[in-house]
């Protein structure tokens, strides 16, 4: 059983919309809870997003029969929460039953005493899919354009950049690589062959500490500082010797490994649950043997391998090798977000840019965004994003293209982008750093989740989330200086100027 807010309110529960916070705070939390504040009060608003969670997140679920689940309000909040706090699902865990302002939010009365499993979190709010929280966000930036007073026929004059979600992963090079695909592979042999009662990998643990003692000492052989030739020549040697003596000690491990998975195979995969654990086996036994391949042709055989064999994790291999030329930062390792942000500072749109970059996504974006927001008709670009093409396709899309040319300008170029509009839209352009910047602070920093969905998942819910701060945001000052003007007007007609 799965609704999208229980109606009967229980004893010690308060109204969502009586919720008050304290206007002195300066934590993120209550203003990202007044956002959902003004989410639950408008009411065509909060029907319409009801009505998205109900169709999209387990339709079939009955709403009368079964165990009661975690309700649809609640999953959206919590994946808010998270997302805005920048945190963990253990620190998720520890808000959500003891923050007592979040609690109220979350339909908790004052005794209550119900609290949520951590395992409950991780599963429902990734139920949460990147099209669902798109379309949520379609109407929750209407309905931030009519806190604004944006009016019906105002044209929305878009910004568009990208900027790096960085991946929880470890700097890569060969060596560790294979180790990590080596420590998986025996861990998992030996954790399947102690369910099947085989005794073969029982010493599996001092096995991982050989290979890992052999991959140090790799390492260790490559910190030389020695300066005269001859050593050099020496030290290479030691270094071909060392990786040499790596690679076989994998290669011992992965005949043994591959030997275990036969005899499995021969006692029959009856189920899919041993099927998929030979699957998962394999996978990481292929990631040892390329990087074994590539040790051999790298450091033994001198050769260069082309960037597009490598891979840069083998627990997230969507992760791609990314320069942008920042100072201080000659490499990330993550994927491309592109982002388009109007003046009200409301995100329209995002894309996941994998293996693409900026020129090849434009044109895009801005009939993708111009799909949502048909009011769309000004937009500016960095240099990044310049082709002849896109040039041409975009002043179809829009009004005016504020798209920097690369190079040397044409006479005719050089008059457009010396137009007093192009020269305005191009110094505002700037202003989108600062989305990119709340956005990286409230969690696209470091993606957490796992997968390309889940980063898919994870870039949707932290685009939702920042819209919702902003409206919170707005809401927040607007309350203040509502208390501002009642204690004014306290002020100035206290009982004894009355009595006077």
């Amino acid at each position: 059983m799965r609704v999208t807010q229980n109606e009967q309110m229980i004893i010690g529960e308060i109204d969502i919309s009586k919720i008050c916070f304290n206007l002195k705070s300066r934590d993120d939390i209550p203003r990202i809870l007044r956002g959902l504040q003004f989410i639950y009060t408008n009411i065509e608003l909060r029907n319409s997003i009801f009505k998205l969670l109900e169709t999209k997140i387990s339709p079939e679920a009955s709403k009368t029969n079964g165990r009661p689940g975690m309700t649809l309000w609640n999953i959206l909040v919590c994946g808010v929460i998270r997302l805005d706090l920048n945190c963990d699902y253990d620190r998720l865990h520890e808000l959500v039953n003891h923050h007592n302002t979040l609690r109220e939010m979350l339909g908790f009365g004052t005794f209550s005493q119900f609290e949520y499993h951590l395992q409950t979190l991780k599963d429902n709010v990734s139920l949460l899919t990147p099209e669902l929280l798109d379309e949520i966000n379609q109407h929750l930036v209407a309905a931030g354009h009519a806190l604004v007073k944006k009016k019906p026929d105002e044209a929305l004059r878009g910004r568009c950049d990208s900027f790096v979600l960085e991946t929880h992963v470890h700097f890569p090079t060969d060596i560790n690589l294979l180790f990590d695909a080596m420590r998986k592979t025996i861990t998992l042999v030996a954790r399947w062959c102690e369910e099947e009662g085989i005794s073969d990998w029982r010493q599996y643990v001092y096995n991982v500490r050989q290979v890992k003692r052999a991959m140090r000492t790799a390492q260790n052989k490559k910190r030389s500082k020695a300066k005269s030739e001859e050593q050099v020549q020496k030290n290479q040697a030691l270094i071909i010797e060392a990786h040499q003596a790596y690679v076989t000690v994998a290669q011992t491990y992965l005949d043994k490994a591959t030997k275990t998975l036969a005899i499995m195979s021969e006692r029959g995969l009856g189920d899919a649950i041993t099927l998929s654990k030979k699957v998962e086996i394999e996978g990481f036994i292929a990631h040892a043997i390329r990087q074994i391949d590539q040790i051999n042709r790298r450091v033994i055989n001198g050769d260069v391998i082309a960037h597009d064999e490598k891979v840069f994790s083998i627990f997230q291999p969507h992760t791609e090798w990314i320069s942008k030329g920042k100072a201080g930062v000659p490499v990330e390792l993550g994927v491309k977000v592109c982002i388009l942000e109007d003046q009200h500072q409301f995100i329209l749109h995002h894309k996941v840019m994998q293996q693409q970059t900026d020129d090849q996504i434009t044109v895009e974006m801005i009939t993708q965004a111009k799909r949502r927001f048909s009011k769309l008709n000004v937009c500016s670009f960095d240099k990044g994003f310049h082709s002849k093409d896109n040039q041409a396709a975009l002043k179809e899309e829009l009004d005016l293209v504020v798209l920097p040319r690369k190079g040397k300008l044409s006479k005719q170029a050089k008059e457009e982008e010396q137009a007093s509009e192009f020269v305005k839209m191009r110094r505002s352009h700037s202003a989108v750093e600062s989305a990119i910047n709340g956005l990286e602070v409230h969690g696209l920093d470091v993606c957490r989740d796992h997968g390309i969905s889940g980063v898919q998942r994870y870039v949707a819910l932290a685009v939702l989330t920042r819209n919702i701060h902003r409206i919170g945001a707005i809401m927040w000052q607007k309350d203040i200086e509502y208390m501002q003007r009642k204690n004014n007007h306290a002020r100035k007609y206290k009982p004894d100027k009355l009595a006077a």
